[in-house]
C-alpha cells in the first residue's frame, strides 16, 4: 500500500462525490464518512450481512444488498429504505456466474463504479464428518464460501481499481477453532484466511485493501472473554471502519469479532 500512502487522502472520494468528510478536534466525523461511495454486500438480507449493510448505508454509502430469494431482498430493501437509507437490492446466488454478473450491473447503475465489496454469503448444507462428506457437498461448500468471493471480485475489479476501496471477506472463528461436526465448513473458512493474504498482495497496487472479518457463530463460553452472545450489529462497526479513510494503511489483516482473541 505504499503508493496509496504516498498520495495520502488526496482523491479519496471518486468523481461522482459531492460531499467532503468533516473534521473536528477529535478526528473524523463518522456521520457520512462513506458518503457517495458504493458498497456491494452479499448474503445481506438478514443476520450479520444485513447489519453490515445497514451500518455502511447509515455511514453514507449507497449499498447494494443481495441474497437468493426475492422476498427476502424485497423485505430488506423496504426496511432500509424506510429508514431513509440509500439501498438497492437484487437476487444473487453467488455460486452462479449469471447472478454475479447481474449483481455487478446493479451496482454500476448508481455511479458507474464500486468502492467496497463485503462477502458475507456462505453455506453449510451438512453437519457431519469431513471424510464422510460427498464430493457434491465438498464442491458446493468450497464453491460458495471460497471460490465465489474471488470470482465476484474478479468481475468487479475493473470498476474498483484506483478508487481507494476495500474488500472484506466474512469468515468464522471456526477457522481457528474448528468444530468436529462442521467438517468441510471449517476447511472453507480457514481457506478464506489464505485467500485474504494472497489477494491483499495482488490488490495493493490497485489501491484496494483487503481484510477478513471473522464472525463467531456459536457461544463457546469456555473461550469467551466477554460473557455474552454476540449480536449481528457487533460485526457492523468494524466493517464500516475498514471501509473508511481511517483504515487506509490496513490490508491483508484477519480481525476477529468473537468476544475473545483468536490469536495464539
Amino acid at each position: 500500500m505504499l503508493p496509496a500512502v504516498a498520495r495520502g487522502y488526496q482523491g479519496w472520494f471518486h468523481p461522482c462525490a459531492r460531499l467532503s468528510v468533516r473534521m473536528s478536534s477529535t478526528g473524523i466525523d463518522r456521520k457520512g464518512i462513506l458518503a457517495n461511495r458504493v458498497a456491494v454486500v452479499t448474503g445481506s438480507t438478514s443476520g450479520i450481512g444485513f447489519a453490515m449493510a445497514r451500518r455502511l448505508a447509515r455511514d453514507g454509502a449507497h449499498v447494494v444488498i443481495s441474497s437468493r430469494k426475492q422476498q427476502n431482498v424485497d423485505r430488506a430493501v423496504a426496511e432500509l429504505q424506510g429508514e431513509g437509507l440509500s439501498v438497492a437490492g437484487i437476487v444473487c446466488h453467488v455460486g452462479k456466474a449469471e447472478d454475479r454478473e447481474q449483481l455487478v450491473a446493479k451496482a454500476l447503475e448508481h455511479c458507474g463504479g464500486v468502492d467496497f465489496l463485503v462477502c458475507s454469503a456462505g453455506v453449510n448444507p451438512l453437519v457431519g464428518s469431513t471424510l464422510g462428506t460427498s464430493e457434491q457437498i465438498w464442491d458446493k461448500i468450497l464453491s460458495v464460501n471460497v471460490k465465489s468471493p474471488a470470482l465476484l471480485l474478479s468481475q468487479l475489479l475493473p470498476y474498483m481499481e484506483k478508487r481507494r476501496g476495500a474488500v472484506i471477506l466474512v469468515s468464522s472463528a471456526a477457522a481457528y477453532y474448528p468444530a468436529k461436526e462442521l467438517g468441510v465448513y471449517n476447511v472453507s473458512k480457514t481457506a478464506l484466511l489464505g485467500l485474504t493474504r494472497t489477494l491483499a498482495l495482488e490488490l495493493a497496487p490497485k489501491d484496494i485493501r483487503l481484510h477478513e472479518n471473522e464472525s463467531f457463530w456459536k457461544n463457546f463460553k469456555e473461550r469467551h472473554q466477554l460473557q455474552r452472545i454476540g449480536e449481528s450489529e457487533d460485526c457492523a462497526g468494524i466493517v464500516s471502519f475498514l471501509c473508511s479513510p481511517d483504515a487506509s494503511y490496513i490490508t491483508g489483516e484477519n480481525i476477529a469479532v468473537a468476544g475473545f482473541s483468536s490469536r495464539l
